[in-house]
């Protein structure tokens, strides 16, 4: 029997991945599945950006990059937070890597030693933890709950925050909840910060996906005394329907950029040449594309939140960003159907699959024993015929 790493039995099992097989298992059979576990936009990769992707082939940008990425698009990466946010950074401060998730990964494995602390508030991102544990560090959870929008209070963060604390995540607009923080409480929670000398990330994967007018803000424009303790992670897959391509980036402190462009340069080297291209148009052309794909997302939010606030005993807050929704589901754990006890939302995930053919993800992933996932990154239709199976499926509960 082969001997694993020790490393790999720290990292759960995903159930996300287990609905995602039980659904595709189900579609293979010619049942039709509504699919709202998709963390990706549904939209095609706008056509501007996959001509520049076909013209760096054409011209023979099939090389090998600097790992940091090429610098043309650092360069639009440091334009676009001088523009968005009035935040300045050198070609030092930035490494392009491949996706998000590699930008944190490298990240977390660049300053994390064995025992530090990782703040998260919960409900989290779903890799923040593992990823954490494989770095040898300690997840330790904030709990946060509708009553505060699922944001967290700065006396919270004081009270989570701890000698041992190395790394405070801050995911604004959130995956899974879509909470988006408002000027006044990163204000609170920088003054928090300002007393503690732990490093910030903040995942700003979903910052071009707001609604109804929300600014976005950066702890780093908010509070200078902080901009060299932040590490700030974004990526062009939310915003431009580019899951497939796999870019993303982090800007900060040159140390900490060049230890992840180390790490980075040992796993990876660079990020695809060609998707670094495509990258490169998405970040400098026009963005009329993201506009249209977020009114898009705004009407698909208002249905589903309102569809959903209709079904008995499901609670649903309207989210300000991203494209998921976390209704509340709480009523419905502990009751019977069919025979079976649901017990947890994973009972709950697994019932709407075999029940209403409908796929969402349960809660555990992202810290809550409350709470489905669903992604409205699908078409109004599907936004409709799921739910009504959802209603059907839940009123048979009791």
């Amino acid at each position: 029997m082969t001997t694993l790493a020790e490393r790999t039995l720290l990292i759960k099992p995903s159930v996300t991945l287990a609905i995602a097989a039980k659904a595709g298992k189900l579609r293979s059979q010619g049942i039709d599945v509504i699919n709202f576990s998709a963390g990706e936009p549904d939209f095609d990769t706008p056509d501007r950006i996959k001509a520049a992707a076909i013209e760096a082939l054409k011209r023979g940008m099939t090389k090998y990059t600097d790992v940091r990425g090429i610098e043309p698009l650092r360069q639009a990466i440091a334009q676009k937070y001088l523009s968005d946010y009035g935040l300045r950074y050198q070609m030092s401060e930035i490494l392009v890597s491949c996706g998000a998730k590699h930008s944190l990964y490298n990240l977390f494995q660049a300053v994390v030693n064995p025992g530090d602390e990782i703040l998260v508030p919960a409900p989290y991102w779903v890799s923040y933890a593992d990823m954490a544990l494989l770095a040898g560090g300690v997840p330790k959870i904030i709990q946060t709950s509708e009553a505060t929008g699922f944001r967290i209070g700065a006396q919270q963060l004081a009270k989570a925050l701890s000698s041992r604390t190395r790394v405070f995540v801050l995911n604004s607009p959130s995956n899974p909840t879509g909470a988006s923080y408002e000027e006044t409480e990163l204000m609170a929670i920088a003054q928090v910060l300002e007393k503690h000398n732990c490093l910030i990330v903040t995942d700003d994967i979903y910052d071009k996906i707001v609604y109804d007018g929300f600014t976005i803000r950066n702890l780093a424009t908010l509070a200078p005394s902080l901009r060299d303790r932040i590490v700030i992670v974004n990526g062009v897959s939310k915003s431009y329907a580019m899951t497939g391509w796999r870019i993303g980036y982090a800007l900060g402190p040159a140390d900490i950029i060049d230890a992840a462009a180390k790490i980075q340069s040992q796993s990876t080297s660079n990020p695809t040449s060609i998707a670094q291209a495509a990258a490169l148009e998405a970040i400098q052309g026009r963005q009329d594309d993201v506009a249209m794909m977020v009114g898009e997302f705004a009407k698909r939010r208002n249905v589903v939140v309102e569809r959903l606030n209709a079904i008995s005993g499901v609670q649903c807050l309207k989210p300000q960003g991203a494209f998921y929704v976390f209704p509340n589901i709480a009523a419905f754990i502990g009751k019977n159907v069919n025979g079976k006890s649901l017990t947890s939302p994973c009972d709950i995930a697994d019932y709407l699959l075999e029940e209403a053919k409908v796929a969402a993800v349960p809660g555990e992933d992202f810290g809550s024993n409350a709470h489905i996932r669903l992604s409205y990154a699908t078409s109004l239709e599907n936004i409709e015929e799921g739910c009504r199976r959802m209603r059907d499926a839940f009123a048979k509960i009791h």
